[in-house]
């Protein structure tokens, strides 16, 4: 659901990087208020594990179209949504500036349609209402799926939205909102059930890990280094090894598109803005669309992957220690959990 620059306006695309950066500013106030470092490495480890796993297009049978993990709920139930959504802020970013995933223009619109629903939407409204702080396996599906199906939606939609304030007349909004709302229900069936198998694993791993992000509290004093070895090393086997096997179709926005225009080509919104974003992106992608210009080099999805997951952990995680650093430069001590 990456939207590319010809989706949006520069109105549009300015309109959303201004919520993108309103939203940032917020859940960095948030986090550095909270000053919890334990949550600093956690947050580079599972950005990275959610890089990899959105490298890997599943084919959704009998539609020819495919789709991948958004991980927005992901990291709202294991990090809370203020981190989580700096955490896919991170992710987004790394992907539109050096792998050409996702246009820069259109960068504020993905962060909001991938973050800001799942985080504080779906989330809040549905997860922690379904599985609650001591939620057993079935409630942890349960809510999983159904603020999965929820978060996509409504992150279609806000595909949808802003294509049509864009003024992409060749993309009607009624036609376009029922396709695209129709692919990503599969997608969002696929996106909850892994997103509960995960929660499901820290939660017998580590549960203290869930009881206090519900609860609210900092996760000082909770061992965390097993789970952030596994979902490390659960990064490393999808986006050096799994990613291989990613579908090749086109993924739901791209079907919806063909679906609506009857063609695989689209005249999107050009101008000025559109081609300064594109001359950003060429001189920063090093490998667009996760491959080398050199054909002969071999092995694009394994380093991407890598090389990927590694420069994501690290903006991540160093977001999370640049704002702890902060939070004690200006004197701000652990919040009260008594």
């Amino acid at each position: 659901m990456h939207m590319a620059d010809a989706l949006v306006s520069p109105a549009v695309g300015a309109a959303m990087w201004v919520v993108a950066a309103g939203t940032t500013a917020y859940c960095a106030k948030k986090v550095r208020e909270d000053n919890d470092p334990a949550k600093v490495p956690l947050m580079g480890v599972l950005g990275a594990f959610v890089f990899a796993a959105q490298m890997v297009n599943f084919q959704i049978p009998g539609t020819g179209s495919s789709g991948h993990l958004g991980g927005g709920l992901l990291l709202a139930v294991l990090l809370g949504p203020h981190a989580a959504f700096l955490v896919i802020a991170s992710v987004l970013t790394v992907q539109a500036l050096f792998f050409a995933d996702g246009g820069l223009l259109a960068l504020g619109a993905n962060i909001v349609n991938l973050g800001v629903f799942p985080a504080f939407v779906a989330y809040p409204l549905i997860y922690r209402a379904v599985a609650g702080s001591h939620a057993n396996v079935t409630r942890v599906t349960v809510g999983s799926v159904v603020a999965a199906l929820l978060g996509l939606s409504l992150g279609a939609l806000g595909v949808v939205t802003q294509t049509t304030l864009s003024g992409i007349s060749s993309l009607p909004f009624a036609a376009f909102a029922g396709i695209m709302l129709s692919i990503h229900m599969p997608i969002g069936l696929v996106e909850g059930l892994v997103t509960a198998a995960v929660v499901v694993f820290v939660g017998k791993a580590q549960p203290e890990i869930l009881a206090r992000v519900t609860g609210g509290r900092d996760l000082r004093g909770v061992a965390l280094r097993g789970v952030a070895a596994a979902l490390l090393a659960a990064a490393v086997i999808i986006g050096g090894g799994v990613a291989w096997l990613a579908s090749s179709s086109p993924d739901g926005l791209e079907w919806s598109i063909e679906r609506v225009t009857g063609s695989g080509e689209f005249a999107g919104a050009t101008g000025s803005a559109h081609r300064a974003a594109s001359a950003w992106q060429e001189r920063f992608a090093f490998m667009p669309d996760y491959e080398f210009a050199d054909p002969e080099k071999g092995g694009d999805t394994t380093v991407a992957g890598l090389v990927g997951g590694l420069v994501t952990l690290l903006v991540a995680a160093g977001i999370g220690l640049l704002l702890r650093n902060r939070s004690r430069r200006n004197g701000q001590g652990p919040p009260h959990t008594a």
